[in-house]
């Protein structure tokens, strides 16, 4: 089956944030953290049944290298991408 992957707005910006973040520490490690979250989100489309349910129907694929988790739903032929979230910050804060 093939599935239709989309980030929704507070994922853009969670991964444009954190890519900068990331860039103002390191030239060149922002763009190695969109590379890893862009394979992640690559093995997401391809087997989004991979990584474990959560909360109901939110399925959580933790990133390696980086303290990140992408927080998504599958809902028919769709992926829905809430949010890539730092794991260091207030657990209270995740979706």
């Amino acid at each position: 089956m093939t599935y239709h992957l989309s980030l929704s707005p507070n994922a853009e910006a969670d991964l444009l944030e954190s890519a900068l973040w990331y860039e103002s520490r390191q030239i060149g490690l922002g763009e190695k953290f969109t590379k890893k979250v862009e394979g992640y989100l690559f093995r997401i489309q391809n087997n989004p049944l991979h990584f474990p349910l959560k909360r109901g129907n939110l399925r959580e694929a933790y990133i390696q290298k980086f303290p990140f988790v992408i927080i998504y739903e599958i809902v028919e032929n769709e992926i829905v991408v809430f949010a890539i979230f730092n794991t260091h910050q207030n657990p209270t804060k995740k979706p």
